[in-house]
């Protein structure tokens, strides 16, 4: 056993176990492991969070007021001052030249670790108290030659750690380790190519970005570490769109102009200029052998699904299948109904299929579908059970894609390659469209069509909850009607401060609104039961609906048009923006309130946000500013490796560049098979693995 721990300890390359670096172990293994450490190459890019560049010590006679020093010195005495307004901690430490005073306010937690005889390194501002030399709250060390304590632990990179792991111990792993990087670590590009991009060798960059010489060293490491994880990023979705294009085939769809009329005719109104691009773009691409991979983008209420249905029938009048997925069974039976009142009387025929449907009539359905009697299919992530069989799918439309994962939408697919629309309500910043859409031909839909009504909208104090309630009663009596949005279904009692929809349900149906009907609507009802309300809701048989988040998307009664969102700022701006899109669907002027009583700083940013815009791109890019893209977008959702130092809003030019760099190559060598580019080829799987699907490429 010594024998074979000997042997990998001599073999170091990235892919050993972190348990055989010096100073690591089983126990430490495990600790790693936590914190998303496997192996030495997740060592290396275990970067740290910050940094310190910290003087070489200077003598205490040396010191001068104001400015900032390091000494090093041994502790003459300490008292702890408790009865202070401020309690203090106070050293009196010397070397050869002089006397200096160390305090550190509210320094209780010292007392058991600075004594009298220890020699200390201390770092930090210098002031004069009493005319005598000072330190205060300075950042130390104390120094102890039997556990190798020294300077240095106090200096360069600070990493995130933990109670069983710390920084120190981190960074002494880690430094023989850096020793032996020109082994380790393989270049991806020529001297040419790092001179063009201004970008240092690997081997510096990880060098410095752990033990960087000073700060324009790190910048340096930075950079062309962040240019490295971005450029690997933008190359697997590189390789990925050209593998859909030259490896794919689809069936190309013929288009003409009485085929144009014929659909055409289906909508009892004339498209936008965006509709129409957009549609110009859908023929182009679904004429080609090429699997279509189009992601079409526009704000709640443009049109997007009428863009998707003219895809659908010129898919159809090719003799295809069409299948559309929506990520709730609401939405999809919206889907369903809005294609119906297109299609009225016409010869597609048309089913919907849900998670609900079993027995015998599920049987008899799928067995149609397969033998190609069903024109168009529309249904959640039931579609992607495996005895759903197409007979010739052509075409497949997702709604509201980022709700699915990337595998989810890879299995839909599976069968066959069809043509694929993949359609967002959520606007979606260029700096996200480039990194979780980076294979995706984009189509944005800019304006809404004409005729849509304005939304207003207010954020209502406490205070002015009553008033609020005396608007929406007016326009109520006006025969208009309300959704009441809430951030629970039901109540907690430890979080008594938030409103649940069934309380507040039984509060306004009793005691503020009781003379109107009011229902219920939540994601855990039974199917039948939600569509059953709905369909009451469109023909104005409820005046007002108490729901959750379960209406975000998909629900169009053109009558609504008061939204009130309680608890607004517990919601994402992404999310409040949708919610307000159920409103303002008719002519009609509407009104969105938002109720909130946050003090939240960033909470009551978004509000503002909220009541200054209705425009969605302006929103997605404050909310990708406010929450960052993490959260907007999981990375892990599209089949892209987390980013461990590059942030996409922070580094966009970076992005661009990186971007750039990755589509070139891949139009010079497809599939990375050259000598140069072994490397590239090599780290990318590492990366990746199967997510992208470009295993082939080994």
């Amino acid at each position: 056993m010594i024998e074979e721990t000997n042997n990998i300890q001599n073999k170091i390359e990235l892919s050993m176990p972190v348990q055989y670096i010096k100073g690591v172990g089983p126990a430490r293994a495990k600790v790693f492991s936590q914190l998303g450490v496997e192996t030495l190459g997740d060592l290396l890019e275990y970067f740290p969070r910050d940094w310190n560049f910290l003087p070489d010590p200077i003598k205490i006679n040396q010191m001068q007021p104001k400015k900032e020093a390091a000494i090093i010195a041994m502790v003459e005495s300490i008292d702890y001052q408790s009865f202070r307004r401020q309690p203090l901690f106070e050293a009196l430490v010397s070397d050869e030249t002089g006397i200096c005073r160390i305090v550190w306010f509210h320094g209780s937690y010292l007392r058991n670790q600075i004594e009298p005889g220890q020699i200390i390194f201390a770092y930090g501002k210098v002031n004069l108290y009493k005319h005598q030399i000072q330190l205060a709250n300075p950042k130390f060390l104390i120094l102890d030659e039997e556990n190798s304590k020294s300077p240095e632990d106090l200096s360069g990179g600070i990493y995130p750690a933990t109670k069983d792991l710390s920084n120190r111990q981190i960074k002494r792993i880690i430094k023989p380790v850096l020793e032996t990087i020109d082994e380790l670590v393989e270049e991806f590009f020529d001297k040419s190519f790092l001179k063009h991009n201004i970008l240092i060798s690997r081997n510096d960059a990880f060098k410095w970005i752990h033990q960087p010489p000073d700060d324009k060293k790190l910048s340096k490491a930075k950079r062309r570490l962040k240019h490295d994880e971005l450029f690997l990023m933008q190359l697997g979705l590189a390789l990925r769109r050209y593998k859909m294009q030259h490896f794919s085939s689809a069936t190309a769809c013929n288009y003409s102009d009485e085929i144009d009329s014929r659909i055409r005719k289906r909508f009892p109104f004339l498209l936008t200029e965006d509709q129409n691009n957009s549609i110009s773009e859908i023929i182009e691409d679904m004429g080609k052998q090429i699997p279509m991979n189009r992601l079409l983008q526009g704000d709640v209420g443009s049109g997007k699904t009428v863009v998707a249905l003219y895809a659908a029938l010129l898919a159809i009048a090719n003799k295809m299948q069409v299948a559309i997925m929506a990520p709730t069974e609401i939405l999809a039976g919206q889907h369903f109904l809005s294609i119906e009142r297109y299609l009225k009387n016409s010869q597609v025929k048309r089913t919907l299929i849900t998670g609900g449907l079993s027995g015998k009539k599920r049987s008899e359905l799928l067995e149609t579908v397969k033998n190609g009697d069903i024109d168009i299919v529309i249904g959640t992530v039931a579609l992607l059970q495996n005895d759903i069989e197409f007979q010739n799918l052509g075409l497949v439309v997702i709604d509201e894609q980022h709700k699915f994962g990337v595998e989810q939408r890879a299995e839909l697919r599976k069968q066959t390659s069809p043509h694929c629309l993949v359609m967002t309500a959520t606007p979606i910043p260029r700096t996200l469209a480039m990194t979780a859409f980076g294979d995706l031909d984009v189509s944005i839909i800019s304006h809404c069509p004409p005729g849509r009504g304005k939304i207003i909208t207010r954020r209502v104090e406490p205070e002015n909850r009553q008033k609020a309630y005396e608007f929406i009663r007016e326009r109520l009596r006006a025969k208009k009607q309300a959704y009441f949005v809430y951030p629970r279904i039901t109540s907690i009692e430890q979080n008594g401060d938030i409103k649940a929809a069934t309380d507040e349900w039984v509060n306004l149906s009793k005691n503020v609104f009781p003379e109107f009907k009011v229902e219920l609507l939540h994601g855990q009802m039974k199917s039948e039961k939600k569509q059953e309300i709905m369909s009451e809701f469109r023909k104005g048989k409820i005046d007002a609906l108490v729901s959750t988040v379960v209406i975000e998307v998909g629900v169009d009664v053109p009558n609504a048009t008061i939204m009130v969102i309680e608890g607004a700022d517990r919601f994402g701006l992404a999310q409040l923006h949708q919610l307000r899109g159920r409103i303002g669907r008719g002519e009609a002027k509407s009104y969105c309130f938002l109720f909130s009583e946050s003090d939240n700083e960033i909470a009551n940013s978004r509000l503002d946000v909220m009541t200054r815009t209705n425009d969605g791109f302006e929103i997605a890019e404050s909310d990708l500013r406010l929450r960052g893209p993490g959260e907007m977008f999981s990375t892990r959702q599209h089949g892209l490796p987390d980013l461990k130092i590059a942030n996409i809003i922070d580094d966009y030019e970076l992005l661009v560049m990186a971007r750039k760099n990755a589509f070139e190559l891949v139009n010079k060598d497809p599939m990375l098979i050259k000598s140069e580019h072994k490397n590239i080829r090599k780290e990318l799987l590492h990366k990746f693995g199967d997510t992208l699907g470009l295993a082939d490429i080994a």
